[in-house]
């Protein structure tokens, strides 16, 4: 019987992700064993700082790599939003699996029906501080790192009175019942690939076996999201959030970033004719092309306090290309 070793981060949400792929696998190679070979990661072994701080998200998949060139591994399975936007050519991604809830959700500390106002809520990500203190101006945030269970516990302990989290890592986990409310992805743009799973691999290796595990629609939206993360330089220090929501034979794409030189906060979507509005800031906008602009904030004192959100719609099969020229056009506008 041929043995497949998957490898994976030690914590109890990314095992649980790599027992998917397990699942799969034993269930339609019958003549294929599974086994999971876990490692703590350097981004799992320094909690203090925030991961712009000490590398960017790389620091999560070294290891891994080097179990798979070392053949010590012959699979990888990683959740999308916490890999690099370049990847080693001789380790591909090999496909996405089905997207799961890609929104972020506040969770509270066990007992409580509000946030105690005192204290901090807890973030890992500066894409979420922003949006966050757009929504609720008044809130300071602290920095929170770790596995969901760790940074549960100091919820629990009293150090935050709440945290904002991914919502398909609690779900995979089981403790939807600890989401508080959900942010929409109008509220609360996610990362590029929240919610999905990369499964990555050697390219001299045949994965055939791996066929009708991957899904089309999260690799669409996947292509999209990380085209234009990676033409905006990958968003190694400053926040970058992308979404791409597929309709059919069409696909929405909606992104955000800050200009680290000015400060400013923008976002929208765009299609291959149609051009970034203005930011504005009020209420819901419609142009004379009937494009919808959702603003946010406001614009006091030149700070990033506010962005705008634009629907347009594209093909599906144009999605890195829509990625590409969306970053390029908020990058050449003073007020993207």
């Amino acid at each position: 019987m041929r043995e497949i070793i998957i490898g994976s981060r030690e914590s109890v949400l990314a095992v649980a992700q790599t027992k998917i792929l397990q699942d799969h696998i034993e269930k339609n190679c019958p003549g294929i064993s599974v086994r999971i070979l876990t490692m703590k990661t350097t981004g799992d072994r320094i909690l203090e700082k925030r991961l712009d701080e000490i590398g960017g998200k790389g620091l999560f998949v070294k290891e891994l790599d080097l179990a798979l060139l070392e053949n010590r591994s012959q699979l990888s399975v990683h959740s999308l939003k916490d890999m690099p936007m370049e990847t080693d050519a001789a380790l591909p991604i090999l496909g996405f699996s089905r997207r799961e809830d890609p929104r972020d959700a506040l969770v509270l500390p066990a007992g409580r029906m509000e946030p105690d106002p005192v204290l901090p809520i807890g973030t890992s990500s500066l894409r979420r501080e922003i949006q966050l203190k757009t929504l609720y101006p008044e809130i300071k945030t602290e920095i929170v790192r770790g596995n969901v269970v760790s940074r549960l516990k100091k919820l629990d302990e009293g150090k935050y009175g709440a945290l904002v989290l991914a919502a398909a890592g609690l779900k995979r986990l089981g403790l939807s019942e600890r989401i508080s409310r959900y942010f929409s992805v109008e509220e609360m743009l996610p990362a590029a690939g929240q919610g999905i799973l990369a499964v990555q691999g050697r390219r001299d290796l045949d994965y055939r076996f791996l066929e009708g595990f991957f899904d089309e629609e999260a690799r669409d939206a996947a292509l999209a999201e990380r085209a234009f993360v990676r033409a905006l330089g990958g968003g190694c220090s400053s926040p970058v959030a992308a979404y791409a929501a597929c309709e059919g034979d069409e696909l929405v794409l909606t992104g955000l970033y800050v200009r680290e030189d000015s400060g400013s906060c923008g976002a929208g979507t765009r299609e291959a004719d149609v051009l970034c509005r203005r930011k504005d800031f009020g209420a819901d906008q419609k142009d004379a092309s009937g494009s919808r602009r959702t603003t946010f904030g406001s614009a006091e004192d030149g700070g990033c306090t506010g962005y705008t959100v634009e629907s347009i719609r594209g093909k599906r099969t144009d999605g890195e290309r829509l990625g590409a020229e969306l970053a390029r056009h908020m990058q050449s506008r003073d007020c993207p």
